[in-house]
């Protein structure tokens, strides 16, 4: 397997928007692990979008369980995503792998329904809600050329340097 480079903004090739899968066959089973691995490989990544990657198909993996008591439906592989219906809205944190220096605090919808492919082409239906519906938003906008930047609620003063901490070099006893 590989770990594939990201791209990182303000490479323009993040805002490109992605063609919809229409092959469901071992290429694209490569493309979703490598994906996968890419993910998991980053610190705290949550999710991750083909285009990221330089790929752009409408691809997203989502795995949110590494976060505790947060509901979810454990890894998803989220092939041509869309969502059908929102509720409510809540402001929240987000970062990005594509954009690793910063997160920002953006609106988004509290639930939603999505319908997606799984990678061998089956259909399926998700309702899900807070952290787990904020982060397949986050992801599926990459798909339409979105970054986090783009739906701040205010760039004034919603863009935040992340903090980058060091360990110490002090002995505990």
């Amino acid at each position: 397997m590989t770990v594939l480079d990201l791209l990182i903004y303000p490479d323009a090739r993040l805002k490109n928007e992605s063609s919809p899968v229409t092959v469901f066959d071992e290429k694209l089973h490569q493309c979703v692990a490598e994906l996968e691995e890419t993910m998991r490989a980053g610190p705290g990544g949550v999710g991750i979008a083909a285009p990221q990657t330089g790929i752009f198909q409408r691809i997203v993996i989502v795995d949110v369980s590494i976060k505790p008591k947060i509901k979810h439906h454990g890894c998803l592989i989220l092939i041509n995503p869309e969502i059908l219906e929102w509720d409510g809205f809540e402001i929240g944190r987000e970062g990005c792998m594509s954009v690793p220096d910063y997160t920002g605090n953006v609106i988004r919808a509290r639930a939603i329904k999505l319908t997606a492919q799984d990678q061998y082409g089956a259909i399926h239906e998700y309702d899900m809600e807070g952290y787990e519906a904020r982060a397949v938003q986050h992801e599926i906008d990459h798909l339409d050329g979105l970054l986090f930047i783009d739906r701040l609620v205010s760039r004034r003063h919603d863009l935040f340097q992340r903090k980058v901490y060091k360990k110490s070099n002090k002995k505990t006893k």
